[in-house]
């Protein structure tokens, strides 16, 4: 590994909108641009929305669905990682056995018509990279990957990509490590969740996202609290710790489905220190150089 510039994003994404989403990232991906970084990730399902998932048909699902690598919205990221000298990751649904351009070896034949929570990386030397959600379980039309993603970037680094809950299973990082990880993408849609749990998470009022312009401060305790923040530092700080990588979290901000999701977005190192984090409430971006040594 070389040291590395990286950004992470938090948006609030549009449920369904596919073309504002994108429209959103190619910002994000210029504003990054401008500063030099070579690496950017952005939250889980953030090009089709994610929690209005769960509510939706087989049939609506295939109609929000495109192949992976060869459809219209990998194409897009492509096309910009081409442009900028950029490796990005953003999240969609896939629609599994159309797409031939993977590097990754699967049963096209056994997958066709599948559908997977994916999580896309397009490289500027015109290599795609995609990860099937492991624990998959917003919907039952969607199916649950069975491969871990880890592989060389362009850019002189070992990357692995595991999406939300694949996280909080320790064994999941652990396995990626040992195929040589040296950085974690790690795109989420979370907190701000209904949760059993007594303590963390847990609903946020939707008048404090609404008002959050007039009244940040209380919307931005939330962000850093036990739904929130808070939350993350009990477990996250440890997946890099316990296995010496760099993490880059990434996940939606404000309303995702009538939950207000916690964005976070946060950058940290292999002792699990937290190098650049935001908890405003709203879009936004974090950047960080990585040491390698």
């Amino acid at each position: 590994m070389r040291n590395i510039r990286v950004a992470s994003v938090q948006f609030e994404h549009m449920a369904g909108d596919k073309q504002a989403n994108l429209a959103k990232i190619g910002d994000f991906v210029r504003q990054a641009a401008a500063q030099g970084v070579e690496l950017i990730v952005f939250p889980e399902c953030c090009i089709t929305g994610y929690w209005f998932l769960r509510s939706l048909s087989r049939e609506q699902l295939q109609t929000l669905a495109e192949p992976a690598c060869d459809g219209p919205s990998s194409q897009a990221l492509m096309a910009l990682a081409k442009e900028h000298g950029m490796t990005i990751g953003a999240g969609l649904i896939e629609m599994a056995g159309q797409s031939g351009n993977s590097t990754q070896t699967s049963s096209r034949l056994m997958d066709s018509g599948k559908m997977y929570n994916t999580y896309v990386v397009a490289m500027p030397n015109g290599e795609f990279q995609r990860h099937r959600k492991i624990h998959c379980f917003v919907n039952e039309h969607l199916s649950s990957g069975c491969e871990y993603t880890v592989f060389d970037a362009p850019q002189g680094c070992r990357i692995a990509v595991l999406t939300c809950y694949d996280n909080n299973i320790g064994e999941n990082v652990r396995i990626a490590a040992l195929k040589g990880a040296e950085i974690l993408l790690a795109p989420h849609q979370t907190g701000g969740c209904k949760t059993p749990s007594p303590c963390c998470m847990g609903l946020i009022e939707k008048s404090l996202w609404d008002n959050r312009k007039a009244n940040p401060r209380a919307i931005e305790a939330e962000f850093r609290g036990p739904k929130g923040r808070q939350w993350l530092l009990t477990w996250l700080p440890a997946r890099a710790h316990d296995n010496g990588l760099f993490l880059i979290f990434s996940n939606g901000v404000g309303m995702d489905g009538g939950e207000v999701r916690t964005g976070n977005a946060m950058i940290l190192d292999p002792y699990g220190r937290i190098i650049k984090e935001t908890w405003k409430a709203d879009d936004d971006m974090v950047v960080a150089d990585l040491d390698a040594a």
